[in-house]
């Protein structure tokens, strides 16, 4: 007789619910980890854009830098509570007793959180709104192209990530299947 604390009560009771992988922290971990890469690396290192530089405020003058900046770190501050509410979730979930989850399941979720915001922010700031675009120093008619990969890399990144979830919910189950006690 197999058990394990970490899927089943003392009456071999499955709870799914106490046990099963906290999806939302994923993803709000991913929608985060999105948004950090997006403002470190394409508006600080590479300085590709920044919040506003299509909507007016270009990057080559003070004023319009600083209220670049200041979008930029609003921008930063959203990503931050999506990385906190994420941690909160992850904690109050594990924190309740010894859990076994998938890797596949927080880096399949993580990956979901990164895509999406890839294809969310894509679509309003670059597309809809076009308030900035993912490369600002290629000639404006390549702009375009760098946009559509943006989302073309967060839909294959969310796509990647549900595949990765997915799995990993099998393997959970494969695990919860193979420690429940024979009678």
């Amino acid at each position: 007789m197999r058990t394990s604390s970490s899927s089943f009560t003392t009456d071999s009771a499955p709870r799914s619910d106490a046990h099963s992988f906290p999806t939302a922290a994923g993803v709000l971990f991913g929608l985060g980890l999105g948004g950090f890469f997006d403002g470190i690396v394409l508006h600080q290192i590479l300085q590709w854009h920044h919040m506003l530089t299509s909507a007016g405020y270009r990057a080559d003058n003070v004023r319009d830098l600083q209220m670049n900046t200041l979008w930029d770190g609003i921008f930063h501050a959203s990503t931050y509570v999506f990385v906190v509410a994420g941690l909160v979730l992850l904690w109050r979930h594990a924190h309740r007793q010894h859990l076994w989850w998938s890797t596949r399941l927080l880096i399949g979720t993580m990956l979901i959180g990164f895509g999406a915001f890839n294809v969310i922010e894509g679509l309003i700031d670059h597309h809809l709104l076009g308030i900035h675009h993912v490369n600002e120093t290629v000639p404006r008619e390549q702009w375009i192209y760098w946009d559509l990969g943006f989302l073309v890399w967060g839909a294959l990144m969310w796509l990647g990530g549900w595949w990765l979830k997915r799995s990993g919910e099998r393997a959970q189950r494969a695990v919860a299947v193979d420690t429940v006690p024979m009678a």
